[in-house]
This record gives structure tokens, C-alpha cells and sequence, in this order.
């Protein structure tokens, strides 16, 4: 296993992403298409019909939402 890679249970992964959604639609969805997608992020921009940066800032910032929350941070 890799240095930084965390081990994530599916189901947990799975609340958290309901949570996100409810926080944070477009965030969730960016989790989505990107994690389980597996779409770049210039794929996931033409499908949300935002600009890449946007992509990229809200990639980021749910990634460190879903970190703090699957790890009991919040």
C-alpha cells in the first residue's frame, strides 16, 4: 500500500457522499463522475457545464470535506 493512500469501506463512502450531497450538489456530483466515472476533469466540466477551474476547485474541495468526514474530523 502506498504511503499516503487511505483504505475507504464503500459504505461509509457512500453516507458521506449523501451528506456531501446535501451540503454540496455539485460537489457530490464532481465526486462522482470523477471517483466512479472515472472522467477527467475536462469530461466532467462539459458534463456539468461549468469551466474546469470550477471542476478543479470544487474536485479539491470535496475531496477535503470527504477526508475530514470519513476519518470523524467533523
Amino acid at each position: 500500500m502506498a504511503g499516503s493512500e487511505i483504505r475507504v469501506d464503500l459504505l461509509d463512502l457512500n453516507h458521506a457522499l449523501e451528506e456531501l450531497s446535501g451540503v454540496n450538489a455539485i460537489q457530490a456530483s464532481v465526486v462522482e463522475l470523477r471517483y466512479f466515472g472515472g472522467l477527467e476533469v475536462a469530461e466532467v466540466a462539459s458534463v456539468l457545464e461549468v469551466s474546469k477551474r470550477t471542476v478543479e476547485r470544487q474536485w479539491h474541495a470535496a475531496r477535503a470535506w470527504l477526508g475530514h468526514r470519513l476519518r470523524g474530523d467533523c
